[in-house]
Order: structure tokens, then sequence, then C-alpha cells
């Protein structure tokens, strides 16, 4: 009887052996993803501190860091990466560098000649108050929203983006805009100033109106009439063209109004949020992995770039999107991404010295200006959606 069903038996070992040796192979697998992942980070704490040079991307043509002052736009993000690898490993060199690089950052909470306090204040300074409790870094971001507030045209209804391109356009805003709006939410929840809050609302309203198209796709730029506070232009600056949908900038909208149903509870801003994601997710363009090509309108897909920057701001935000309409759907995509971009496909050369973690982002693709290439802010959005499911 034994020898009979013998090969039964025999059948059964072997396939307990092969998942035994599949489970171990996918936690050696998961553990030397997690190993690469550490070795990345601690690039970015070993990058040598200096106020006037934060890494803003990397050109691999030529291995050569692009290294920006504080008053550019993307200077906060890596203040930002460092408080969020803090977060993901409780390990104090990570917090004790932050809160160098953040400090760096002070000196632009005066500066008026951008729009963009939100991504060089906030996602510094207010990442650092989710670590600790610092009454100087409310102030300062307090001090920002002041600033940000003197761009605000009461008669548009909107914060003025660029001060560029003054003989083409008379008052430009962009849908980046959107996400500048959370340090104006976040001022008036550390200050009482309701200000700030209705102005974040006013300009969300207004973005709302003008902004979108009839698929639920967004303009890059709306450009108003001074005069007649009405807009005159609907153009890109940096996607394919003035009719196509440039993947960040779609990756823009739905942060933006899901972060603005965060803190008003407006259902027209969930709707908002719902619907361009649904743009965003059904696109015939959006390749199976997750990680869109920078625009989803470029004839040349499915040779053009992609843009993992666009997808970790799309991930995240649905993280947060999930939370409020229990659609799995969009959790699903953004723990897509994250598996897929935690690959070598994805993740810079462990061997590469420099302060990144992601490759194949798209900067500005009509200046062909870090086309394919680690960019800081994907990093700092791929990092935030790790939080962001952690915490799930």
């Amino acid at each position: 009887m034994i020898k009979k069903h013998l090969p039964y038996y025999l059948l059964i070992v072997l396939l307990l052996s092969l998942s035994c040796s599949k489970t171990k192979s996918n936690n050696n697998s998961a553990k030397t993803v997690e190993a690469i992942l550490d070795n990345r980070y601690q690039k970015l704490a070993e990058y040598q501190v200096d106020s006037t040079a934060f890494p803003r991307s990397l050109n691999l043509k030529t291995n050569t860091i692009q290294k920006v002052p504080s008053s550019d736009w993307t200077s906060g993000f890596f203040a930002g990466n460092l408080w969020q690898i803090y977060q993901l490993t409780k390990e104090d060199l990570y917090k004790n560098q932050a809160k160098k690089w953040t400090a760096f950052i002070e000196k632009e909470k005066h500066n008026n000649r951008t729009h963009d306090m939100g991504f060089k204040v906030f996602c510094s300074f207010g990442k650092s108050l989710e670590v600790e409790n610092n009454t100087n870094y409310k102030k300062i971001i307090v001090e920002s929203a002041e600033t940000l507030s003197t761009r605000f045209n009461e008669n548009i209804g909107s914060i003025r983006s660029w001060d560029f391109n003054a003989d083409i356009w008379q008052f430009p805003v962009i849908i980046d805009n959107m996400m500048n709006l959370e340090l104006l939410f976040e001022a008036t929840k550390i200050s009482g100033d309701s200000t700030f809050h209705k102005l974040a609302v006013t300009h969300a309203n207004t973005t709302l109106k003008n902004h979108f198209r009839a698929d639920n796709s967004c303009f890059h730029v709306i450009d108003y009439d001074t005069i007649t506070n009405q807009p005159r232009l609907k153009v890109t600056h940096q996607g394919f063209n003035d009719a196509s949908s440039w993947a960040r900038g779609q990756g823009w909208a739905i942060y933006g109004y899901t972060m603005a149903y965060r803190y008003t509870k407006d259902s027209k801003y969930l709707e908002r949020a719902k619907a361009t994601a649904a743009f965003y997710l059904n696109h015939k363009n959006l390749p199976e992995d997750g990680i869109p090509y920078w625009d989803f309108n470029d004839p040349a897909i499915p040779n053009a770039p992609r843009d993992v920057s666009a997808g970790t701001v799309v991930a995240s935000a649905l993280v947060e999107l999930y939370g409020y309409t229990n659609n799995k759907t969009y959790l699903e995509y953004s723990k897509k991404v994250i598996d897929n971009l935690k690959s070598s496909n994805y993740i810079l050369d462990e061997k590469n010295p420099a302060p990144f973690i992601l490759n194949h982002s798209t900067g500005n693709w009509p200046k062909n200006d870090e086309i394919d290439e680690p960019i800081v802010y994907a990093d700092y959005y791929f990092l935030e959606t790790l939080l962001r499911l952690k915490a799930l």
C-alpha cells in the first residue's frame, strides 16, 4: 500500500519543498531590494552639506549633479527626502542631516518672486513638523504663507505663478500651483488666521473652473487677462503641445485636489480628483507597469521617455484618495508603481555615489532638460508613498 502511493507522497513533498524554496527566494529578494534602497538612502546622507548646492538632478551622460541654490523651486525636496528616510528608518543620521539642509531654506520665507513657496518651504519645514513639534518651524511656515499671499490677485482669484515671459503672458497660472496651497491651509491651522485658508479655496475654485478639459485632463498654463480677469490663453510650457496631457501636470491636479479635499471636505474637490484620476488610470497610453510616458500624447510612444516623478506623484495622491473613497483601484495602482520602482529597472545603480534613489524621470522635455534621469522630486513622492502605504 505504501509502495503504491509513494509517488503521491513524493509529489506532495516535492511541492512543499518548491513552495518553501519559492518563499525563501522571495524573502531573500525582498531583503536584497531593501538593502539596495538602504544603500541609496546612505548616498543622500553622505552628500556634502552646502547651502548653495541642493542636488536637483543627475546627468547620467556626464555623471554630474545639477546643483541649485535655495531659490530654486526644487530646493526643499532634498531636506524632505532626508526627513522621510528618517521616518522610515528611525536612524538619527538622516534627521541630523535633514535639519542642516532644512535650515538653509529659511531665507526663502521672504522671497516673493516665486509661487513655489510650498514646494520649497512646506516640503522641508512641513516634513520636519511630522517628526518634531518645533515652534520656530511653524513660524517660518506662517511667514512663508504671508509672502505667498502677496502674489494673489483678488480680481482674478488666483496666485500668480511665473514672472517671466512678460511679453507673452499677462497673469500665468500653472496647474502645479495647486501643490503650494498646502502651505496656506497649514498656515491657517497653525496661526488660526483664516485668511490663508480662504485664499487657497479661492485659487482652487478658479483653477477648477478654468484648467480642465471635457475629458477631465488639465491644461498646464492658463494666462489671464488683467483687464477682463478672464482666461486669454490655454497653453503648455512643459508638455508636448497646448492640447496634450502632460503626465506630471495630471499628477499635480490629482494630488492638489485630493489635498484640498483633506482641508475643506468640499465634495467638488473630491469629484475633480476622482475624475482626473480616471482619465489618468484608464488612458490607453499608460504603460502596464504604471510608470507613465512624460506626456500621454507624445507621438513617439512607446519610444518616448518615461516620467517616474509623475508616477510617484500620482501614487502618493491615490493612497490618500483611497482613504476618502475606499476605491481599491487607487490602492492597487499605488502598490503596483512602488513594486515596479523597487527593481533594477528604476533604482539608480547602487555604485553611483549621487544622492538620488530613482532613475528615469523627465523634467522639461520641450527644453531638452533633465530627460530620462534621476530627479529629486521623484524620490520625494516615492518616499511619501512608502510612508502612506505603511500608515495603512
